[in-house]
């Protein structure tokens, strides 16, 4: 069961560091991002030697037990160093004297994690008193080692301190943020890191009690594995978050557009964007500017058939919406409906109103995101039965006024 568990999270959290470290290939400037790709990279290497299989056929290739140990804290410890550099880039001034500071400090941290944790390594080599396997269960059979001893607690000093400086400050900067994408990666993560305490405080208590004489191997071999892994889970998440968020919003918003695109551009095919971009491509390719392209062209025809309107489309969709209690956002969206199905109607029969309304565009908000979702909500009532009342009293008007 474990194996499968742990190969799965590898698995998962491999995916996501691609994905991170895709993204620093296109932007290698972003000392950021490449530096969350390198220390996120270290979260599948834990999940990997976590799997009980993988540990011992990596120590029984080795020819060292517990070997595989030493390089799954030292992965812990990759991501540790890359978060406490974080943590001072991120605190640093934007002037150049600032950040040469913070790089400078950057530096001396990096090189006190390394002497510490090498220190560890060496605890590790002189202290274990045996040559069997612990997969499962390292820090209680080694409880009374010394050298293994203050192998784990340089191990969970690195990893707490770090954990606690970044669950500190991640919150900070998404209160400043507002809402967004970012802000809701920043506080994914810092629940992560908090989480990622639990484990430490799991792990040294579990360690104390057995030192102690008092078998606690549910707390440190049960509970705190698994909030680690809960944890690794909620940082990658937290990273990945700014950068997948968005274009998850946008494959959502494209699916809602696909049927109104479709519907007016039958109409109008001339002013849709052919070319290599749109096609033969990997359907999760450009969401963000797919999405923005099917918007513009609706908004485009939109525009193009306000002459076809009359002014008294609007006020009897208006009506009827009101009549039908709706949302003040749904009914902007059923009159817009309501207009464009009729424009779009009159262009087929060449029928143009005079007067004919000034605009069958409604904007709701000056934040793109949310003209998306408005447009979205259109689609959504394209076919409402308040916009199909609406058409149908229109069309008993023009009935009644033929001779």
């Amino acid at each position: 069961m474990f194996d499968a568990l742990y190969l799965t999270f590898s698995a998962v959290t491999w995916v996501i560091v691609i994905y991170k470290a895709r993204a620093w290939f296109r932007d290698r400037g972003n000392v950021d991002l490449g530096l969350t790709a390198l220390m996120t990279s270290g979260v599948p290497i834990v999940f990997l030697f976590s799997a009980p299989s993988v540990y011992r056929a990596f120590d029984r290739l080795t020819g060292v037990a517990n070997l595989a140990m030493v390089f799954l804290y030292s992965a812990v410890v990759l991501f540790a160093s890359g978060a406490t550099i974080l943590l001072l880039r991120w605190t640093s001034g934007k002037d150049a004297a600032t950040r040469a500071r913070a790089a400078a400090r950057s530096r001396v941290a990096v090189a006190v994690v390394a002497t510490a944790w090498a220190a560890a390594v060496v605890c590790f080599a002189v202290g274990r008193p045996d040559a069997v396997e612990h997969p499962r269960d390292f820090s209680t059979a080694y409880a009374h080692a010394p050298g293994v001893v203050a192998f784990l607690v340089l191990y969970l000093a690195i990893f707490g301190t770090s954990l606690a400086g970044l669950g500190a400050l991640c919150p900070r900067y998404a209160a400043q943020l507002g809402p967004g994408w970012l802000a809701k990666g920043l506080r994914t993560l810092a629940a992560g890191c908090w989480l990622g305490l639990l484990y430490c405080l799991c792990k040294l208590t579990g360690f104390v009690l057995t030192w102690a004489g008092h078998d606690a191997y549910w707390l440190s071999n049960g509970v705190a594995p698994m909030s680690a892994s809960l944890a690794a889970l909620l940082v990658l998440l937290g990273f990945s978050l700014p950068a997948a968020g968005p274009r998850a919003a946008a494959w959502r918003r494209l699916r809602r557009l696909q049927p109104l695109w479709q519907a007016v551009t039958a109409h109008a095919p001339e002013v849709t964007l052919t070319g290599s971009r749109l096609t033969g491509r990997w359907p999760f390719a450009d969401l963000e500017w797919r999405a923005n392209r099917q918007m513009a062209e609706i908004r485009d025809i939109q525009r193009g058939i306000r002459r076809h309107v009359e002014p008294a489309a609007l006020d009897i969709a208006r009506r009827k919406a009101a009549g039908a209690a709706l949302g003040e956002r749904r009914r902007a969206a059923v009159v817009e409906a309501a207009a464009l199905r009729r424009g779009l109607q009159n262009q087929i029969t060449g029928h143009v109103p005079v007067p004919h309304a000034d605009s069958v565009v409604i904007t709701v908000s000056a934040d793109p995101a949310e003209e998306h979702e408005h447009l979205a909500l259109v689609a959504d009532v394209y076919h409402d039965p308040v916009v199909d009342a609406v058409l149908g009293e229109l069309r008993e008007i023009s009935a009644a006024r033929r001779p």
